[in-house]
């Protein structure tokens, strides 16, 4: 009787797509459909890696107010635990979320995924990932019995992406983690247990690249995750752009602005408050007369200058 209740659970679960782990490509384009540029073949935001690049010189601060003022207000995540917590980590969400671990969908989940020849739940999202992927995982923030993520699998994350982790829950080994080079990574808390141990369920894989939650931010995926700072930013493929750029205009502005005030042309307070036509004159001047020694290079700044509404 138990071995067709687990049965019919398991046809029950291939036939109902949203019950599937990983998301379809049709629901993935219906909820990522104000992007408008390349994709993976599964449907997920590809960022080109030139924006990722120029996205390591961001601040919070600059993502923060571009994603609000575009209505988006819960990209934001703080008080983590961090492995190098001096670097920056650039790249493309692939997210997971587990759930508290129940025997009957859990039974039925393992059912789907034995038949497909994978093994443990963990790391089903893990073999997924490629190199710009950033692992974002919603282990709801358990402790004890709940890491999935060791050194072995911190080791196949680190080769498949190249990156670290958002983890919302306990990893454990962390020694070794710390010994991977560039595995920048943030996580809730240390534990030296293991999620599901023998007749000891505590977690399932519920999802891979559906939405999730990570403290009280909502992530997509193919969202471009930015972890520095102590703080992590989940920011929408499509305002990926204007974040770069707005943080571009950003630093020249200071740049410009701190040299004049050194030099004594403009006060503090004329800096600090919206600029003359005057000033913003002389800051278009000094853009074109020092574009070949600026830290952003010369077509972005031309675009800039193109484009500008300032």
């Amino acid at each position: 009787m138990k071995k067709t209740y687990i049965t019919l659970l398991f046809l029950f679960f291939i036939g109902i797509d949203s019950f599937a782990q990983q998301i379809s490509k049709e629901e993935m384009l219906f909820l990522t459909q104000e992007w408008k540029g390349e994709r993976f073949e599964d449907g997920r935001p590809k960022v080109s890696d030139d924006l990722l690049r120029r996205m390591r010189i961001v601040t919070h601060d600059e993502a923060w107010a571009v994603m609000k003022n575009a209505g988006y207000k819960y990209q934001y995540a703080d008080g983590w635990e961090m492995i190098n917590p001096d670097s920056i980590m650039v790249g493309r969400a692939l997210t997971a979320t587990f759930m508290p671990g129940r025997p009957d969908i859990h039974g039925a989940i393992d059912a789907r995924g034995k038949a497909e020849g994978k093994k443990g739940q963990n790391v089903w999202p893990v073999d997924l990932l490629v190199k710009g992927d950033v692992y974002v995982a919603d282990q709801f923030g358990i402790h004890d019995g709940g890491p999935t993520i060791g050194d072995n699998v911190g080791n196949a994350i680190f080769a498949n992406s190249g990156n670290g982790i958002v983890y919302n829950g306990a990893i454990r080994d962390i020694a070794g983690l710390k010994e991977i080079g560039g595995f920048t990574s943030y996580y809730r808390s240390y534990h030296p247990s293991h999620h599901n141990q023998p007749r000891d369920l505590n977690t399932m894989l519920i999802g891979i690249n559906k939405p999730t939650k990570i403290g009280q931010a909502t992530v997509m995926a193919g969202d471009v995750v930015l972890g520095r700072d102590g703080a992590v930013s989940f920011i929408p493929a499509h305002l990926v752009e204007q974040v770069v750029v707005t943080s571009e205009v950003v630093r020249l502005r200071d740049m410009f602005g701190h040299e004049r005030i050194r030099e004594g042309k403009y006060t503090a307070g004329d800096i600090d408050t919206r600029w003359s036509d005057e000033i913003e004159k002389d800051f278009s001047q000094w853009l074109e007369s020092h574009i070949d020694e600026l830290p952003i290079a010369r077509e972005q700044i031309q675009e800039i200058l193109k484009n500008r509404t300032w």
